[in-house]
């Protein structure tokens, strides 16, 4: 299990658009991927979860990868969230 805290540069934090691009690149890897916000623990690979969380900009969030592409599922999520998502 890895993890790693990034955080949320979007003007918009995450809504519909960059969190669908969040889950479309967490469902590309087969391990387990969440991420904990505040209390709350999304599964980083459902939509309704992700936007569930209401992650604003500013805001950090922590990402756990767990299987047996985790390093590299953590790598990419990392980095999509730092190019901002598309936006």
């Amino acid at each position: 299990m890895v993890s790693q805290k990034v955080t949320i540069t979007n003007p918009t934090g995450l809504h519909l658009r960059p969190a669908g691009i969040l889950c479309k690149e967490a469902m590309q890897h087969k391990s387990l991927i969440t991420f904990k916000f505040g209390d709350n623990i999304a599964n980083a690979k459902s939509v309704l979860s992700v936007l569930g969380a209401c992650v604003k900009c500013g805001d950090e969030i922590e990402f756990t990868c767990e299987g047996e592409d985790e390093n590299e599922a953590l790598k990419a999520l990392v980095a999509a969230v730092e190019s901002g998502l598309g936006e």
